[in-house]
């Protein structure tokens, strides 16, 4: 599999191989014949380009799958080197690697096989206890460089869960061929979506289905895309057996209703509570009055526990299956599937209905709607179905359950009621059986991510400030600001905040560093003191010129490039401050900035300045929507965004009187 692409700063280089190998070194005609293609030219921040990338599927009428991968990497810079690996995943009960060979084919010609002695072999996730996905890898990397072609070939045999399939013809590299090659039964069939591209036909014979693209331009990395998932070309294959072959472990879907049939199957036998989840439940909201006040509770119980993952029977549907709510509770860890089903669980017990919720974590733009299939999902969260009462951003409204409280309960640092930005507005499926649809997660305003700010700011006669700075986070940003404070030692907070600081005050010293998390409220609090000698320049005596914007947003978006290939993908975020500053006896206000109001279909921005008492009083506002902006809008959000640092970099000037 590759690995995602860094940027590399160098030449590309375009190579014809004389491959010379040694006896037992043979290298296979395939990876001769990806060897001795000629690639383009690219720009000199490209460092790799996929000579062949091939995928054949064989599948067998009791529902076994072969797998051959053929699979080609030319290293253009030595940041490419990275690229020389191959990766084979398999499940150990459901399926088996039957071989993966590797080659190195340098500049100079000379071979390098890499066999058994050369090969990794672990769990797909090391942070995972226990886990039948396991994944083996060779890497050549070490020993290559720039010029140098690395193949891989590798046969798999497994019993997948589901008669379908996901083909990545490319991820940000360029690639000269990329195919995929389905053989199924007599009889049997298949179909294809396409994403991201125009849609893709197969050939076909019979019963054998081929998809392919050649010359796949590079795509690169900017700010505030979309993953790779919503840019390069994808198929979406389902196959179906003959009516009179239909294999019992081959699960065909053409309906989202049939998904969520299949998963409540998995789910439903596993949330019955007893009677220490009972009384855990009703434990925990004793003291609760209102419908909102049991879920928070629940919710901050379920999420403390901790996040564990230990699959076994994943080729028999185990992976999607929690573990009774029961043994999670006992044991006091779970992963997401485990946590959503315990808090399940307990809402039953109080007599609260919800169900789990599948969901793809990571990118709000991967499920696509028209492909139902378990296969867009990664985790598993929950909603809740609640009263009129409950008022909370994070509701949506299912046309047959009526409002649904979404929450993620394994997200610690996002409470009840809040809800991750990487899962907002992404597509959804409630497990309800027969009920069960996809539903769009809500997206959040801008005023449920706030970030409120106030300075107090004493300015002297020679420029130099002291300043005392209020942050205030609720939403999403407290969730920011909350996971970099949990993440870090004291020292290396206080190094951030002063890093921070520093970047608009150069060379300021913080006297005093106060953060406050108040998770349960949804609420993140930070107070800083520092000081900055000579912030201001003094000119000629005369003249006091500073900058009020003293420190940054946080969150700044930086589009320095000309043109843009990707959407813009903005999150909902608010930021006010307002910062006072005590003005030096014997200075009055020589210049203003002219006040700057920006207004957009995805966020308004303002600065306003009014001297008062002795005062100068700088305010500053933005308003930030959930959007995603198509690449030809891309100088509207570029000039936006200018606009707007530009005006924080506007100077006061003070004269004497």
């Amino acid at each position: 599999m590759i690995k995602n692409l860094v940027f590399a700063l160098f030449g590309s280089v375009v190579l014809t191989i004389n491959v010379a190998a040694k006896p037992g070194d043979e290298v296979p005609q395939w990876l001769q014949q990806a060897a001795s293609l000629t690639n383009p030219p690219y720009d000199r921040d490209v460092p790799a380009v996929i000579l062949r990338n091939e995928q054949a599927v064989s599948v067998d009428s009791d529902g076994k799958v072969t797998t051959v991968t053929r699979f080609a990497v030319r290293v253009l810079t030595r940041e490419g080197r990275g690229f020389a690996s191959a990766s084979e995943p398999y499940l150990t009960k459901a399926g088996r690697v039957k071989e993966l060979h590797a080659w190195l084919i340098r500049s100079n010609g000379s071979v390098r096989k890499f066999g058994n002695d050369d090969t990794l072999d672990q769990m797909s996730d090391p942070n995972d206890i226990y886990n039948e996905y396991r994944v083996k890898i060779i890497d050549g990397a070490r020993e290559a460089d720039a010029g140098s072609v690395f193949g891989f070939e590798s046969s798999s045999e497994e019993h997948p869960l589901f008669g379908q399939d996901i083909w990545r013809f490319q991820n940000r590299l360029p690639s000269l061929a990329s195919r995929y090659t389905l053989t199924l039964p007599n009889g049997w069939s298949a179909t294809s979506i396409t994403f991201n591209h125009t849609k893709i036909e197969p050939t076909t014979s019979g019963s054998n289905y081929t998809w392919e693209l050649q010359n796949l331009s590079p795509v690169r990395p900017e700010p505030s895309s979309p993953s790779t998932s919503s840019l390069v070309p994808i198929i979406a294959i389902s196959y179906f057996p003959a009516d009179s072959g239909l294999t019992k472990n081959s699960n065909v879907f053409e309906t989202w209703s049939q998904v969520s049939r299949w998963a409540t199957q998995l789910h439903d036998p596993q949330v019955i509570p007893d009677a220490t989840v009972t009384a855990k439940a009703k434990e925990l909201t004793a003291n609760a009055k209102t419908e909102l006040d049991k879920i928070k509770a629940i919710g901050r119980f379920v999420q403390s526990l901790q996040y564990i993952s230990i699959d076994i029977g994943v080729g028999r549907g185990n992976g999607y299956r929690p573990h009774a709510a029961p043994l999670v509770l006992s044991k006091a860890y779970g992963d997401c599937k485990d946590k959503a089903n315990l808090m399940r669980s307990m809402l039953k017990a109080i007599d609260i209905t919800a169900y789990p919720v599948a969901i793809y974590l990571g990118d709000p733009t991967y499920v696509r709607a028209e492909w139902a299939s378990p296969l867009q999902f990664n985790h598993c969260i929950i909603a809740v179905k609640i009263s009129d009462e409950t008022k909370v951003p994070s509701v949506i409204q299912h046309p047959t359950f009526g409002r649904l409280l979404i929450f993620d309960a394994t997200d610690e640092h996002t409470p009840v009621g809040d809800l991750p930005n990487v899962e907002q507005d992404s597509y959804a499926l409630i497990i309800a059986g027969d009920a069960g649809t996809l539903e769009r997660m809500p997206s959040l305003p801008p005023e449920s991510s706030v970030l409120t700010r106030e300075a107090e700011v004493t300015l002297d006669e020679y420029g130099s400030i002291t300043a005392v700075v209020k942050e205030r986070f609720t939403g999403q940003a407290a969730v920011a600001a909350r996971r970099e404070f949990k993440s870090l030692s004291s020292a290396e907070y206080r190094d951030v905040i002063e890093d921070w600081v520093s970047r608009g005050a150069t060379a300021a010293k913080v006297s005093k560093l106060v953060p406050n998390d108040e998770t349960n409220d949804g609420r993140f609090e930070l107070d800083v003191e520092f000081s900055v000698d000579r912030y201001g320049q003094l000119m000629q005596n005369r003249l006091l010129v500073f900058k009020p914007a003293i420190v940054s947003r946080r969150e700044a978006l930086s589009l320095t490039e000309a043109t843009r290939q990707a959407p813009i993908v903005l999150s909902p975020r608010s930021f006010t401050e307002t910062a006072h500053f005590k003005l030096p006896a014997g200075f009055d206000v020589d210049e203003l900035p002219d006040p700057v109001k920006l207004d957009a279909a995805f966020g308004s921005y303002q600065t306003t300045y009014e001297v008062k008492s002795g005062e100068l009083i700088f305010k500053r506002a933005l308003s930030q929507k959930s959007s995603v902006i198509p690449a030809s809008d891309y100088q509207k959000v570029r000039s936006f965004y200018e606009k707007m640092r530009a005006a924080e970099q506007a100077p006061v000037v003070l004269a004497r009187k």
